[in-house]
């Protein structure tokens, strides 16, 4: 098919479409609608690898092929079996070559058919395409109707003199590539089609086109203003503009004269109720003329930057957020209505107030369910390059990451697409920040596109985190950013730009803690700086969701999810798409709970032990904590519950803290929490919900103490029997045998009662499967050989003290090639109840990168998979990531520990752990430890792609952790943090395991 290389023209973005407009879908007077979506499975397709190959008979209005399968629309030809599923981080998929795209350049055909009254024949019809990728043809009855492209944003066509009476024939030619998939290099699944609805709309001669809503308030809030304005319109219609309250009640009306020029109004509102994602309230306009009615919701709200802050309404707001793509495990980009309001609601549960739509306009419809449930939106540009970082050369890197904002040619089209998404979500109330795009450098173009935005919209910030990476000069002009916006920066990276004088914009990071696998870690440092800083505007963790596609099942049962690389597509970035807070299918990560509980409404800190008073920070913006929340508490003594009740709370105010009293419970020497749990109130959106919890210590134990068993306290317990050999010393007596292998250090067989409790000999553990955040480390780690130590073992004896044994090594581990990283000695103690006391002093070798852990794993048999354990849970959890959990006793199962990542991973330890037992195991350390047990050995972790790789063991892995090393966020984000890292010079750790499970 000869088509005209408008994909290859930056000249030439839209032919015969109409100018953007403002989002609505209109209706007759009557109510009706006037509009009908042409969505549906009644579409014919065929998928050709080149417009060349094209049949240019399917646009003719009698064409039909029966090769042309029935296909969905709206959908993605690749969740539909057509060409291959394609995952970049960001890369181009496409030889650099601007304007030009392969020739190879597969592309979709689709026809269908319609009807057409002879009532709509009378009005101007129009086809809304919702969102296509990447660029597409549109014929009419054989007639060419226009071209578009920007993927994410919707194109309109006036299709009135191509129409007739009675079956219409609608024909669109879909390009996998235009000069256009330069400018969206996301990181993102590569999806083509009809990804949105489509919809015909039947409208007046003389309507309305485009209009602007805005708010402003006075300063005390108690009056407000709604300004309206017809921007463009047809014909000369009289528009009758009124205003509804929430409650639907009349409050006023205009009516302006179109021939007269007047073209806007001003609504005054006496004491008005204010919109914010807490109570996001909403009044009514509407714009009726003789023959249609255009309904907007309007919610009352200004946005400003005042000395250095973020005002909403005039009051210090902060955004507690995530990132967030279209996306579904088996449609990809098409996802419906039902399907974002999954999303949303979730969200509000795990009180995430905000979103930043990474990186385009999500579906058109999207900011009105954002206004109702009440989000704020920071809506970005279907915009990025970096692809550019790719290219070979040696310019400076602000050269080469703006090549394409820095390049004349392609000026047009990136304001463009800031202009389409602007126009679109313009009274869209929860819209408080423009964003100009991601990770495309900085340069002219971007900054024209930002002085666009201050001159259309003054009433909202704008954002672009890219002009980090801004050139010397002229074309470093950032007066059109309202903010400094960083992603993944340091902790001490905000604190040096806060304590700079000469930073007077108010900061934000778009994106932080890198959501990959199991993680994030690190949540609360950030947020000990966030909350009480009023210059933050707030933070948006990357990102919402895992964007691995769901292929089925395999023979035995399992889900198969697949990532980057799975489909046999270049460039890839692997598993780089599994970095959300909830899986593909929606269901949650620990990492959101982690969230969650982090940015929880209250939190709360100890004043006083007696009385027991307790601190609450309202961390709400808008709502008296009392009308917000019910406080319940509960206090518990290792576990064992003393005493509960609910709290009455003060009047707390937005952001400031009040006190409540707690009664007293009998003091105590054990360990004792106090904790306090946080449930929406009745009456409010989210009723009965858990928002969070604080516990906090009342009394924290420093050490157990370790006590073997001896004969002058056992007088009547059989001795143990001694046998020595160069190999091992073995313990018996009658139905037991204890082996110590004196060349591991460690005890290679333990019987009681006649049945063997290890399957394998125990082993000092320095490696785990290296999770996401791991990435970059765990390079080190393999380098230094920690994935594959061994232990050399330089002396040994054994002594009888009193009935118990005593078995002394000295030892170091290390890995072929290199020298030894851990230096130790030990004793071992076999008391005459059969427990096993380690007591264990080491150097590490602070040359080497940290450990990953340090302990001891013992593999069980599998015929017992009970779990007891005391320490943070229920989830797992870390030295940095601990937030979602609390100190209680806990029981369990070993497969109910395991956290089943699609990409296999360390999961499921236990952070901070008194005790633990699994089957006849029971563990208890002088100093709390980590913990953890699973069907799967790190080995085989490590080792697979996916989780339905894996395969169970013949046994239970139980990992004895001295600790291990904090999870960060370090694959997208900075290195973990030092106190996180386990590399101590100095290791003094005890801990006993008895074989019975007396608790």
């Amino acid at each position: 098919m000869e088509l005209i290389h408008y994909y290859e023209d930056l000249n030439t973005l839209h032919v015969g479409t109409e100018k953007p407009r403002c989002y609505y879908l209109p209706k007759k007077t009557d109510g009706t609608d006037s509009y009908r979506l042409l969505s549906g499975n009644d579409w014919r397709f065929f998928y050709y690898p080149n417009p060349q190959s094209v049949d240019e008979k399917f646009v003719l209005k009698d064409y039909e092929n029966p090769e042309y399968v029935m296909m969905e629309v709206p959908s993605c030809w690749q969740s539909k079996g057509y060409d291959y599923k394609h995952y970049s981080g960001g890369a181009f998929v496409i030889p650099y070559d601007p304007p030009y795209v392969p020739d190879e350049n597969p592309c979709g055909a689709y026809y269908k058919d319609f009807d057409v009254s002879n009532e709509e024949l009378e009005k101007d019809l129009y086809l809304y395409f919702e969102g296509v990728e990447a660029g597409f043809y549109v014929w009419v009855n054989g007639q060419f109707v226009g071209y578009s492209q920007v993927s994410h944003s919707p194109s309109e066509f006036d299709i009135t003199r191509f129409a007739k009476a009675g079956k219409n024939r609608l024909a669109v030619l879909v390009l996998k590539w235009t000069d256009g998939t330069y400018l969206e290099a996301q990181d993102k699944y590569r999806y083509n089609g009809i990804f949105r609805d489509v919809t015909l709309i039947a409208r007046p001669k003389s309507a309305v086109v485009d209009y602007t809503v805005r708010t402003t308030l006075s300063e005390d809030n108690t009056k407000a203003e709604v300004f309206v304005r017809l921007d463009s319109y047809k014909g000369l219609p009289n528009v009758t503009v009124s205003l509804f309250a929430p409650d639907g009640s009349k409050l006023a009306n205009e009516t302006l004269v179109t021939e007269n020029n007047d073209l806007e109004t001003v609504f005054k509102v006496n004491d008005p109720i204010l919109w914010n994602a807490e109570h996001p309230t909403l009044y009514k306009l509407v714009l009726s003329t003789d023959d249609e009615v255009i309904e907007q919701k309007v919610g009352i709200r200004e946005v400003e930057i005042k000395d250095g802050v973020m005002l909403l309404n005039h009051r210090p707001v902060k955004l507690l957020g995530v990132n967030r793509h279209d996306s579904s495990p088996t449609d990809g980009y098409t996802v419906s209505r039902e399907h974002v309001v999954r999303d949303l609601t979730m969200m509000k549960k795990n009180n995430i107030n905000a979103i930043r739509t990474s990186h385009y306009p999500n579906a058109p419809w999207f900011t009105e369910l954002c206004n109702e449930y009440g989000f704020y939106v920071i809506a970005e540009a279907d915009f990025e390059t970096h692809g550019t970082m790719d290219l070979v050369g040696e310019e400076p890197i602000y050269r080469k990451f703006g090549k394409i904002v820095q390049d004349p040619a392609f000026h047009d089209a990136i304001v463009d697409r800031m202009m389409l998404n602007v126009i679109r979500d313009k009274n869209a109330s929860c819209v408080i920040i423009w964003s100009l795009g991601n990770e495309s450098g900085y340069g002219k173009n971007l900054i024209d596109a930002g002085k666009w935005t201050k001159e259309y919209d003054p009433t909202r910030p704008v954002h672009y985190e890219g002009a980090t990476w801004a050139p010397p000069g002229i074309e470093n002009d950032q007066s059109c950013l309202d903010m400094v916006s960083r992603m993944y920066p340091t902790v001490e990276t905000i604190k040096k730009y806060l304590a700079d004088p000469t930073s007077v914009k108010p900061f934000i990071l778009c994106e932080f803690v890198h959501a990959m696998g199991n993680g994030p870690g690190d949540i609360e440092d950030y947020l000990e700086v966030i909350l009480p800083e009023k210059r933050i505007i707030g933070a948006f963790v990357w990102e919402w969701c895992d964007h691995a596609t769901y292929e089925g099942k395999t023979p035995d049962g399992k889900d198969k999810y697949f990532y980057g690389g799975d489909y046999g597509e270049f460039p890839h970035d692997g598993n780089f798409c599994m970095d959300g807070l909830v899986y593909s299918d929606r269901r949650p990560h620990t990492g959101l709970y982690e969230w969650k509980n982090a940015i929880r409404p209250v939190r709360a800190t100890l004043q006083e032990i007696s009385p027991l008073k307790v601190s609450l920070w309202n961390r709400l913006d808008f709502t008296n904590l009392d009308d917000a929340v019910i406080v319940t508490y509960e206090i518990k003594e290792e576990g064992r519950l003393l005493s509960q009740g609910s709290v009455a709370i003060p009047s707390i105010e937005p952001h400031e803290k009040g006190f409540v009293l707690i009664p007293e419970t009998p003091k105590t020497n054990k360990n004792t929490y106090l904790k306090l749990t946080y449930t929406a109130k009745q009456g409010t959106a989210l009723a009965g919900e858990v928002l969070g919890f604080d516990q906090i210590a009342l009394f924290e134990e420093q050490d157990e103490v370790l006590t073997p068993v001896s004969k002058t306290a056992l007088p009547a317990f059989a001795s143990w029997s001694v046998n020595e050999t160069a190999d091992i010393y073995e313990l018996t007596r009658d139905g037991e045998c204890i082996v110590f292998d004196r060349h591991l250090g460690t005890f290679a067989k333990i019987v009681k009662d006649n049945e063997n409790q290890i399957s394998e000999p125990m082993r000092f553990l320095t490696f785990r499967a290296p999770t996401n955040n791991d990435s970059a480390v765990s390079k080190e780690w393999r380098m230094a050989g920690y994935d594959r130590s061994t232990v050399k073992v330089y002396e040994t004896s054994i002594q009888e003290t009193d009935g118990v044994i005593e078995i002394h090594s000295r030892f170091s581990i290390a890995s072929p090639a290199k020298q030894p990283f851990l230096r130790l000695e030990a004793v071992w103690k076999v008391d005459l109840e059969g427990t096993i006391y380690l007591s264990l002093d080491g150097n590490f070798d602070k040359v080497f990168p940290y450990l990953p852990r340090f302990g001891l794993g013992l593999k069980l048999p599998n015929d017992k998979t009970d779990v007891t354990y005391y320490g943070y849970g229920p989830y797992e959890s870390y030295s940095d990531k601990h937030r979602a959990s609390w100190v209680d006793r806990f029981d369990t199962t070993v497969d109910d520990m395991f956290e089943d990542y699609v990409f296999p991973q360390e999961n499921g330890s236990h952070y901070n752990c008194q005790y633990a037992s699994v089957g006849n195991l029971y563990a208890k350390g002088k100093k709390p430890f980590s913990f953890q047990a699973s069907r799967y050995s790190e080995k085989e972790l490590d080792e697979k792609a996916h989780n339905f790789e894996l395969v169970p063991s013949d046994g239970i892995y139980v990992a004895l952790d001295y600790k291990q090393s904090g999870i960060g966020s370090n694959s997208c984000g900075p290195r973990l943090a030092e106190k996180y890292q386990l590399r101590e010079e100095k290791i003094e750790w005890e801990i006993s395991l008895r074989f019975d499970n007396k608790n």
